[in-house]
């Protein structure tokens, strides 16, 4: 839906004047930072984890102040009248500001006091806002026991209390599955018919096509201000989908990405997906090369963030090179769920979940935030005990050998699982003594995860004082300290810049190459197109079991004739409610 057109004159209701600030020495967290925000429209501040978008937000908010520029906003200069400027405005910060220990009503009754809304007000704002948000049938619920796409929704609802100018939202869709991101983007479509200005932050580079004008900020920098279709008319024409693969997709995508001419490369289902440079076609194809046929695609935001970027990082994994080979039972299971159950009092939120997953294969999880998909995954890596039916990792049953078969494993969670407290040479040494590692194996593995990892010279900083890029290098080096001949991956690339996301798939793919089978969980849907199967959970239940292909087909028709994975996870699901309630 198009925003509403800008009157010839209008005054921004946000202008940046060479806006700088510093955090200690190092490089400024935003850097002579320039631009216009108006109303009527949805203007996205995107870019990894690091860039500056939250820092930006909290200085438009009058929270913190630039070392250098002006921020005005609605006409109050930031310096002069942050109260005024705080009065006017809706602010969502990135991590989940409400209380999990009240209920989503008493969270509303508390920002209603906070905001200072008449009680006359009260009950027709509230009314509205739980329409808005769907969460009228929630009211009494403990904060703390909703859904990440709920716990959002409460959040924006409590933001929007006193009906603002401009909403400030801090990454509102990280974290959230593709429905409830939807959901969130619907509100806030209908927000800005009505003439009110939203900053939507985000590190999902696919969410910036949705905005009506982009900031890309990377390492404090303002790298584009404008439309998002001028950014990726940047790379028109040179972005190519590749089918008829030969052989192992893997393999192919790995051989691509060595070439000059190749700039970026992601797997996509059965194809393989490349941005070329300027000028340049794919590298060979015929029935003797890698793939049969090349067809121009339209490109994607993040394919010329990539190539802003100067191209991903290309397809060799020293992590892969390093890895010893697993070919042993190679057409037997090494995962194994059979009837998983899991209830919680009389709520079941694993119910009756069954798969295999064979040497050598990436199986994805799916599902909506609170479908069940974590509890699965906490059972089959031997963190939650099943209340009915059996897993099995590599040949050990969960119940009766589950330290065997967690030695055998590498797990990284969803959130940064390492000791915070303890540096990066710590952390190295505690996980090596989980692992039974010892003696010169010992030090020649970690030795090893600090080269490939580039740890060496920061192998004394606290572990909590890594950006969050290097957080997650070492959660995976970490996890794979041992060489597992299993790895359990939960959401690994949330909130990274594309690079790094780039760099975690190559060894992921490079281990996959050695035998090593992944199970991974991941709310990114161009990630789930690496997975070879994939199934999908929903209210505890698996919905679909298939290829990422497979699952595109199922959807596919006359109203939807090339369907994306997002719109297959998104159909399938509305399908299974469809069922349910007929």
């Amino acid at each position: 839906m198009p925003a509403p057109a800008t009157e010839p004159g209008t005054a921004p209701f946000v202008r940046l004047t060479g806006v700088t600030k510093r955090f200690g020495t190092a490089r400024p967290a935003l850097d002579a930072v320039a631009g216009e925000i108006f109303g009527g429209r949805v203007t996205g501040l995107v870019g990894p984890d690091g860039a500056g978008k939250t820092t930006l937000i909290r200085l438009m908010t009058g929270l913190m102040l630039p070392d250098a520029g002006t921020i005005e906003v609605l006409g109050y200069d930031t310096r002069r009248d942050p109260a005024s400027i705080q009065a006017a405005i809706g602010y969502m910060p990135q991590r989940f500001g409400l209380y999990e220990d009240l209920s989503v009503q008493e969270n509303l009754d508390l920002y209603a006091d906070l905001r200072g809304l008449p009680k006359t007000e009260r009950s027709r704002t509230f009314g509205e806002l739980l329409d808005f948000t769907d969460l009228a049938r929630f009211t009494t619920r403990l904060a703390g026991k909703l859904s990440g796409g709920m716990k959002q929704k409460l959040g924006l609802a409590c933001a929007l209390l006193r009906k603002p100018r401009l909403l400030l939202l801090d990454e509102p869709g990280v974290g959230v599955d593709p429905i409830s991101r939807r959901d969130l983007w619907k509100m806030v479509g209908n927000l800005r018919t009505e003439g009110i200005g939203v900053v939507w932050s985000t590190a999902y580079l696919e969410e910036a096509e949705a905005c009506d004008h982009v900031f890309l900020l990377n390492q404090g920098s303002l790298m584009f201000s404008g439309p998002p279709a001028e950014m990726t008319g940047r790379v028109e024409d040179r972005v190519f989908r590749l089918s008829g693969i030969r052989g192992r997709r893997r393999e192919a995508l790995a051989r691509f990405l060595e070439d000059e001419g190749v700039v970026d490369g992601v797997i996509q289902g059965e194809a393989i997906r490349l941005v070329m440079k300027a000028g340049l076609s794919p590298p060979p194809l015929g029935d003797t090369a890698d793939a049969v046929d090349a067809a121009v695609t339209p490109p994607r935001f993040e394919d010329a963030f990539v190539d802003m970027l100067g191209g991903g990082p290309g397809g060799r994994s020293r992590l892969a090179e390093t890895q010893r080979e697993f070919t042993e039972d190679a057409g037997r299971p090494v995962i194994e769920a059979r009837g998983l159950t899991k209830r919680f009092g009389d709520f079941t939120a694993a119910d009756n979940i069954t798969f295999d997953i064979p040497r050598g294969e990436i199986f994805g999880l799916l599902g909506p935030n609170g479908a069940g998909k974590s509890t699965t995954f906490k059972m089959l890596c031997g963190l939650l005990k099943p209340s009915a039916g059996e897993g099995r990792v590599a040949g050990f049953d969960l119940r009766r050998n589950a330290p065997e078969a967690r030695n055998r494993l590498g797990y990284m969670a969803q959130k940064f699982s390492l000791y915070g407290d303890l540096s990066v040479i710590q952390n190295f040494n505690f996980f090596a003594g989980v692992y039974g590692l010892s003696g010169a194996r010992k030090r020649e593995r970690i030795g090893l995860m600090s080269e490939i990892f580039d740890f060496r010279t920061i192998l004394d900083m606290s572990a909590k004082d890594l950006p969050l890029g290097l957080k997650q290098r070492l959660a995976l080096a970490c996890s794979v300290l041992h060489e597992p001949e299993v790895l359990f991956l939960d959401e690994p690339t949330s909130g990274v810049d594309p690079i790094t996301r780039r760099e975690f798939w190559t060894h992921i793919n490079g281990l996959v190459e050695k035998g090593v089978t992944v199970l991974v969980t991941t709310h990114f849907m161009d990630e789930a197109e690496y997975c070879d199967r994939i199934s999908l959970i929903y209210r505890g239940r698996s919905i679909a079991l298939g290829s990422p292909d497979d699952m595109k087909a199922r959807v596919a028709g006359k109203d939807l004739p090339d369907p994306t994975m997002e719109d297959a996870f998104i159909a399938l699901i509305q399908g299974s409610e469809a069922k349910e309630a007929a």
